[in-house]
């Protein structure tokens, strides 16, 4: 790849001698050349509007405008370039924000120069890469999103949805064990289990919930 058609890449760290560090690295990669340093998210910002770069390496935290709002101006100023971040953090408190402002991949400091090379191409080619760190703890949150929005009554068995429409109807139990044709300590046994899965105190409750969620007449 000829230097005209190399991958430019500008470093935002706050700390001076990481961007040494990296530049003099990515300066021995092929394809890939550092057209700037920055030292702030606003120093930042006004060299990639200078240098137009393909990927920027971007710190988290830095004194005035860290990382997560330089990734989001970056974003609505030049939405085609790529941010990588580039940290010693994992709390949840910055990765997500950062991921959610536009960042492209998520790299640890503690990665390899080859890692940090092979994220910068794979970022030119439009593939995203997450340490593995991070893959993990963004997939359990997915995961924890999913069953938190999965709505309680769809843990309820179809005799349970039976019951607890009927409850809402203000059946008794008795009622609706002649309706199903079952016996009232077994209705009593649904009802315990209603109330428990929908975490809800009373067969009261228990109406309310149906009537809101659109599963009683």
């Amino acid at each position: 790849m000829e230097m005209e058609d190399a991958i430019k890449v500008l470093l935002v760290d706050d700390h001076e001698m990481v961007r040494i560090g990296l530049a003099a690295v990515l300066g021995t990669e092929d394809g890939i050349e550092v057209v700037g340093e920055a030292g702030s998210g606003e120093e930042g910002i006004r060299l990639a509007q200078e240098y137009k770069p393909d990927v920027v390496l971007m710190d988290l935290v830095m004194e005035g405008m860290d990382g997560i709002e330089t990734t989001r101006q970056l974003m609505k100023l030049f939405p085609e370039c790529k941010v990588i971040v580039l940290t010693s953090y994992l709390d949840d408190e910055k990765m997500y924000p950062v991921i959610e402002a536009g960042a492209f991949s998520y790299l640890l400091k503690t990665s390899r120069a080859s890692e940090v090379a092979d994220a910068i191409r794979a970022a030119a080619r439009g593939q995203s890469v997450l340490e593995s760190q991070v893959a993990s703890k963004m997939m359990n949150r997915f995961r924890n999103n999913s069953k938190a929005e999965t709505p309680a009554y769809k843990e309820l068995t179809d005799r349970e949805m039976e019951v607890l429409r009927l409850l809402a109807q203000g059946k008794s139990n008795q009622d609706i064990a002649d309706q199903l044709i079952i016996g009232i300590k077994t209705v009593k046994f649904h009802v315990t289990n209603i109330l428990a899965k929908l975490d809800v105190e009373d067969r009261t409750q228990a109406a309310i919930y149906a009537y809101k969620n659109g599963l009683a007449e």
